[in-house]
């Protein structure tokens, strides 16, 4: 059994203002349509967060050591079950 599933077009008007910004949010080679559903995902993956750090390595090292600098001046204590 076969489904066919037909992909219909839909028309919408938008502000000139609201398409400029959708329009400033898409990617090379990317449709309005695959901009529409990146942007109103609901959920995040940890991977859509992968590569975005601005800054240098070396930044990002000080900022790994000044974190670990700070965690370890707090005192952890065990539970017994």
């Amino acid at each position: 059994m076969y489904a066919y599933i037909q992909n219909m077009t839909k028309i919408i008007s938008l502000a000139d203002d609201a398409y400029d910004s959708l329009k400033l949010l898409k990617n090379p080679g990317e449709s309005f349509s695959e901009v529409v559903r990146r942007i109103s995902k609901k959920e995040k993956s940890i991977l859509d967060f992968f590569g975005k750090w601005p800054g240098t390595r070396d930044e990002l090292n000080k900022i790994s050591k000044e974190l670990t600098k700070e965690r370890n001046k707090f005192k952890t204590r065990e539970v017994g079950f």
